[in-house]
């Protein structure tokens, strides 16, 4: 556990101390373990730092303010406190949200960014049963949000991998559910609808890889990229947790854009 002033992180750091850093951030209801193959693999030429976001996993729960912009801010004074230098943010869903986060409110710590089937640009249908939803993770919580993890997988997802996000996710606080939900969709600040993301996006002054399992969101995070070295890739027939249904291709593809 690490006190980085404004809250307490739990945090796991491999690789050599001062080599390049590269920041794992995990999605919404899960935990830094998800990570742990990567980490293992990317630590043989980085720095390698994975925390358990507020609320999640290990770290702190606070009654209050479990929200990516929080979660972001947290991240920032852990990078301070670690004296990693500017890193590479990598972030899984909520955690893409919480990265590219990270990259507007404090560029000098953000190298660049990778997404991974963020959390923003929703829209239409989506953006419609924002309400329905929130309102059901207020009242059930966790039970509510692993029956929304349970679909999120292919059938190509290696065995066991829908049961252990099932399973961090019930373990994951009631109101930590909500609050960020919330704080993706339906916060004053929140960043997670278009055309809200498109603002925020715009703001980002560092080079961005974003990796979409949907061909839509591709096409439309493409049309407005603005920073030189900017990509947008599309991985078909892969579930949200593409990380881990596609381990050794993420690990490949962090590599040689943290390199690059």
């Amino acid at each position: 556990m690490i006190d980085v002033g404004r809250i307490r992180l739990f945090c796991t750091s491999l690789g050599p101390v001062g080599a390049p850093a590269l920041l794992l951030v995990h999605g919404w209801g899960g935990d830094g373990r998800e990570w742990s193959p990567h980490a293992e693999a990317l630590a043989e030429r980085f720095r390698v730092v994975v925390p358990d976001l507020r609320g999640h996993g290990r770290s702190e729960v606070p009654d209050q303010g479990n929200t990516p912009v929080g979660m972001a801010d947290d991240l920032a004074a852990l990078i301070e406190t670690l004296a990693t230098g500017a890193v590479v943010a990598v972030g899984h869903s909520m955690g893409g949200q919480v990265a590219n986060l990270l990259a507007v409110r404090h560029p000098e710590l953000v190298r660049s960014v990778v997404a991974l089937d963020p959390a923003h640009g929703a829209r239409g249908a989506e953006v419609d049963g924002i309400p329905a939803r929130l309102a059901d993770y207020e009242a059930r919580g966790a039970r509510a949000a692993a029956e929304f993890v349970a679909d999120a997988f292919s059938p190509q997802a290696p065995p066991g991998l829908r049961t252990a996000h099932v399973r961090t996710m019930l373990g994951t606080p009631d109101h930590v559910i909500a609050q960020s939900y919330a704080g993706m969709y339906t916060d004053p600040d929140a960043v997670g609808v278009r055309p809200h993301s498109e603002a925020y996006l715009r703001r980002r002054p560092q080079p961005a890889l974003t990796v979409w399992t949907s061909t839509e969101a591709a096409a439309w995070e493409r049309g407005f990229l603005q920073t030189q070295g900017s990509r947008v890739e599309h991985w078909p027939g892969t579930g949200h947790y593409l990380h881990e249904e596609r381990p050794e291709r993420t690990v490949r593809l962090i590599r040689e854009w943290a390199a690059g």
